[in-house]
C-alpha cells in the first residue's frame, strides 16, 4: 500500500496541536503516542505508513525546545509564544523535517508540505509566513544546492503535488 505522507502530516499536526493544548492546560495524561493512536484510527487504511506519523510527532515533541530556539531568530518580530498554535506547530513540523528528515524528505517538499498545511489550517497569511520562515531556515541550514542557485525548478516528487516557488519574506502570521 502506498504511503500518504500528506495525510500523515495532517494527523501529526492535529496530534501536536492537541498535545500542546493539553500539556499547557496541565493535563498530566497528555501522551503523544496515545494522541496519535486515537487520531490515526479513522485514516489507517488511507494512510498506509502509520510509523511516519508516530516518528514525526515524537520527533517534534522531543525536539520542541531546540526547534523553538532555532525558530525564534527567524521571525524576531513574533515571539514563538505569540504565534498562533497551528502556525507554531506547522513551523515545528517543517523545521524538524528540514533538519532531521532531509535524507527521506527533500527540503523543498518539507517546505511545500508545511505551506499546504498552513493554507488548509492556518489564517489568511499563514502560508506566506510559514514559507518565509522555513525558506530562511532552508538557507541558514545550507540546504541550497547548485541547482537552487541556478534557479532550476525542483523536480516533483511523489509527495509534492506542485513545486514551491522561492521562499518569500515572512509576513504577519495573524493576518493583521
Amino acid at each position: 500500500m502506498a504511503s500518504n505522507r500528506h495525510l500523515g502530516r495532517i494527523i501529526s499536526l492535529q496530534s501536536l496541536y492537541e498535545y500542546e493544548f493539553r500539556s499547557k492546560a496541565g493535563d498530566q495524561t497528555a501522551d503523544i503516542d496515545h494522541i496519535v493512536a486515537k487520531n490515526i484510527v479513522p485514516y489507517e487504511k488511507a494512510l498506509g505508513d502509520t510509523e511516519f506519523v508516530y516518528t514525526l510527532s515524537r520527533g517534534v515533541v522531543e525536539k520542541t525546545d531546540d526547534l523553538d530556539r532555532e525558530l525564534a531568530p527567524l521571525a524576531p518580530e513574533w515571539p514563538i509564544s505569540s504565534i498562533a498554535a497551528i502556525d507554531r506547530n506547522v513551523l515545528r513540523i517543517g523545521l524538524y523535517e528540514l533538519k532531521y528528515s532531509n535524507e527521506s524528505v527533500p527540503p523543498k517538499v518539507a517546505i511545500n508540505e508545511s505551506v499546504e498545511l498552513a493554507k488548509a489550517f492556518g489564517s489568511e497569511n499563514s502560508s506566506k509566513f510559514i514559507n518565509g520562515v522555513l525558506g530562511t531556515a532552508f538557507r541558514n541550514l545550507g540546504l541550497e544546492s547548485d541547482d537552487d542557485n541556478n534557479h532550476h525548478e525542483p523536480k516533483p516528487t511523489e509527495e509534492s503535488r506542485e513545486p514551491n516557488d522561492e521562499p518569500t519574506t515572512a509576513s504577519n502570521p495573524e493576518g493583521k
